[in-house]
């Protein structure tokens, strides 16, 4: 999970000791001076075709502006901190087989020091992964280690401090994310996030498939009894004194999803080690929360299972109980995320947390209606808005879905209390989903006319995987997408600010 270092530095450009240097530069056309105070830059990019478009990248022979090899980069014509943290991404990414690079914002944007260190550390993650290369290949694929960020003058530390925990957390859900499930059980995972906390002031508790049992979490069970690896449920908790709001983050951790009996069909198979994403965020932005040492107490449950084919697992047809008593026929046993969400949700709510906010790769019904790089997101109360405002400010695209009633209606089950599925409606699955959801969100107070909890609910089954490309400062793979958005909306108390 190592990130690069980040230093501040207001020397002139380049800043010594940098090998390398990158450049954000807005759209300029003929008569612009797109740099001033580096001479001979205009006319060095004008023999490239360089016009600083948005996310352009180019390496550019300028001796006079830097002896170092050089970058540049585009924002754009209306550059702002999006703009810049995209760009300086991009520039990161590509500019490789440098070990210090010097980084410089040539736009007059509020927070671009920020928005570019951001950038930096999030465009130079790589899994290494299992990859057996020459010296000579992987130094020449080499991210930088080390970025020299120029800033007009003193910056608070704190700002810094937020930056580097961000980006650690986004880099430890990409390592997660990237293990394969033969090296990631659901004990593995739930060990990996004792270790990724510890020393942090967090509180853990791993439940293993005897006390899952005795607390009656039969949808955790139910979907992980297919598997010869057991399930787990962890609960971690942050909870400084001085803590006025209590979030709550619930996420969906199935280390591997062959849709069990209802099993997925071999392409689709292909990836299946990443529907643990959901957990992982959510072990990332506590983590985050007791590094920054935010004062808001925050509950995060890891819902971890294998969804596995076996004589054990579960059929269609079967029911089984959740953790609040309420009983579900299981129609699909490939939408099973749901499953493992009831049981963490119920846990939750039984603490009163202020706001509950769960995590899930969960629909694929959610791509078609919104793509790959937004974010659905479903609920009730201002939580919702709060959400949609610190996605806004970090960035992270997402997009407001109705939980409409009449889908509702669809839940009933001719032998249970509910259905986990509608087999053979293709209609809005990401809302049946949601609604499913959120009969397992419990109340602000006795009696059943008591609003529920503030809630909200993101599908990331788009967003959480560029599966084709990369762009910006994101990798073809695992984006760790809302992973910043969430420390926001965890600093803000899941309020509206």
């Amino acid at each position: 999970m190592p990130i690069p270092a980040l230093a501040l530095t207001t020397d002139p450009f380049p800043a010594g000791g940098a090998e390398a240097a990158i450049l954000a530069i807005p759209s300029f056309g003929e008569g612009d001076e797109p740099a001033a105070g580096f001479p001979g830059l205009r006319t060095a990019l004008e023999a490239i075709g360089f016009t600083g478009a948005k996310n352009a990248f180019a390496r550019v022979y300028a001796p006079d502006v830097s002896p170092r090899p050089l970058a540049v980069v585009g924002l754009g014509a209306e550059p702002d901190a999006n703009a810049v943290r995209e760009a300086v991404g991009a520039g990161a990414r590509q500019l490789t087989g440098f070990d210090t690079v010097a980084v410089s914002v040539l736009a007059d944007v509020d927070g671009a020091w920020r928005a570019a260190a951001e950038g930096a550390a999030l465009g130079a993650y790589r899994f290494e992964g299992y990859k057996s290369e020459s010296a000579e290949k992987s130094a020449r694929r080499r991210r930088a280690s080390s970025f020299l960020i120029h800033v007009p003058g003193p910056v608070d530390d704190a700002a810094l401090a937020a930056v580097r925990a961000g980006a650690e957390a986004v880099a430890l859900v990409k390592d997660l994310v990237s293990t394969p499930a033969d090296r990631q059980s659901p004990a593995q995972l739930a060990e990996a996030a004792v270790t990724a906390v510890e020393g942090l002031g967090v509180d853990v508790t791993v439940y293993d498939e005897q006390a899952l049992a005795e607390g009656g979490f039969g949808g955790i069970l139910g979907v992980g009894q297919g598997s010869e690896r057991p399930p787990r449920l962890v609960r971690l908790e942050w909870a400084p004194e001085d803590a006025e709001r209590h979030i709550a983050l619930v996420g969906k951790g199935i280390t591997f999803d062959t849709g069990g009996l209802s099993l997925k069909p071999a392409a689709s198979m292909v990836g299946m080690n990443e529907d643990m994403t959901g957990a992982a965020e959510v072990l990332a932005v506590i983590r985050a929360a007791a590094q920054l040492r935010l004062p808001v107490r925050v509950t995060a449950w890891m819902c971890i299972a294998d969804n596995m084919p076996s004589g054990r697992a579960t059929r269609p047809g079967d029911v089984l109980t959740m953790l609040d008593g309420t009983t579900v026929e299981v129609t699909n046993t490939d939408a099973e995320g749901r499953l493992v969400l009831a049981d963490g949700l119920v846990a939750a709510s039984r603490e009163h947390p202020d706001v509950i906010v769960d995590v899930a790769t969960l629909t694929g019904a959610i791509l078609v209606a919104l793509g790959t790089r937004h974010t659905g997101v479903m609920g009730h109360g201002d939580a919702v808005d709060a959400f949609l405002r610190s996605a806004d400010r970090t960035g992270e695209l997402a997009w407001p879905l109705p939980l409409p009633e009449h889908i509702a209606e669809q839940l009933d089950s001719r032998i249970a209390d509910m259905r986990n599925a509608d087999m053979g409606n293709r209609n809005g699955g990401s809302l049946f989903a949601g609604l499913f959801l959120q009969r397992f969100i419990g109340r602000t107070g006795e009696g059943d006319d008591a609003p529920r909890i503030p809630w909200v609910h993101l599908d990331i089954a788009g967003s959480a995987m560029s599966s084709t490309a990369a762009y910006g400062f994101t990798d073809k793979g695992p984006t760790g997408a809302t992973v910043r958005a969430l420390i926001d909306f965890v600093a803000a108390g899941g309020e509206v600010q």
